[in-house]
């Protein structure tokens, strides 16, 4: 997953789509590694395919898993550094930048809320 932020120090969240695991709830963008890909290379593939961005310079944050009823997710988040492009939802999927403070009224994914958490810590 990448952590997108603006000028204003707002991060980037799209909303599941109608029909996906998890529908209405907010993410961090990012998706699945495919097996032949390092976690780069999905971060980067990934971020192309769902905002149209080519990411040039990111930096790996940290690991962690989430156990949901039926699946167990392992999850990278790397701080999206430098990107080129306009975020544009190429999914059609909703996008929000929003404040870290922000993210704890929104419907965040499950797996997602301990970077919600380290977002909201890290700005007092």
């Amino acid at each position: 997953m990448g952590l997108i932020r603006d000028e204003r120090g707002r991060v980037l969240v799209g909303q599941r789509r109608p029909g996906t695991h998890m529908a209405g709830y907010w993410e961090f963008p990012g998706g699945k590694r495919r097996p032949d890909e390092s976690p780069r290379q999905a971060l980067d593939r990934e971020l192309l395919e769902e905002l149209g961005i080519r990411v040039l310079r990111a930096s790996f944050m940290t690991a962690f898993t989430h156990r949901y009823t039926q699946r167990r997710v392992r999850l990278q988040a790397w701080r999206v550094e430098r990107y080129e492009g306009v975020v544009v939802a190429r999914e059609a999927q909703p996008l929000s930048w929003s404040y870290p403070g922000e993210l704890l009224k929104l419907p965040i994914l499950p797996a997602d809320a301990p970077l919600v958490e380290a977002l909201v810590a890290e700005r007092g």
